[in-house]
């Protein structure tokens, strides 16, 4: 299992606790001092059943400049290569399963849905 954190975030924090507490092991990736490449974040968004626009943060995103790109699938890859060049606009925690399973753990219940696969 990995997860994908900042640090600083709450959020993440909690992920962390929750997976020590459940004796799972895993690894950690500061994404913020690791970025993802646009490829590893294709795979991400995928595994979730999501497009690249749906795991930015819109505060950082906007910040970052990336929602002046379209939404659409000509834009896609422009989406990536923005998210990987600006993490911080990444939602976090992502949470990728042993078998490929991959969640954004903002909430008790998407954890607990990771935790129990």
């Amino acid at each position: 299992m990995e997860i994908w954190v900042n640090p600083a975030c709450s959020k993440c924090r909690t992920a962390v606790a929750a997976l020590d507490e459940a004796g799972v092991d895993y690894t950690v990736r500061r994404y913020l001092d690791e970025p993802p490449t646009a490829e590893e974040l294709a795979a991400v968004v995928s595994r979730l059943g999501l497009e690249p626009w749906d795991v930015a943060r819109p505060k950082e995103a906007r910040e970052a400049g990336l929602t002046a790109i379209p939404k659409d699938a000509d834009h896609r890859t422009d989406w990536l290569e923005g998210l990987a060049a600006h993490p911080r606009a990444i939602q976090r925690p992502i949470i990728t399963a042993d078998d490929g399973t991959t969640v954004i753990a903002r909430d008790p219940e998407t954890l607990s849905r990771i935790l129990a696969g």
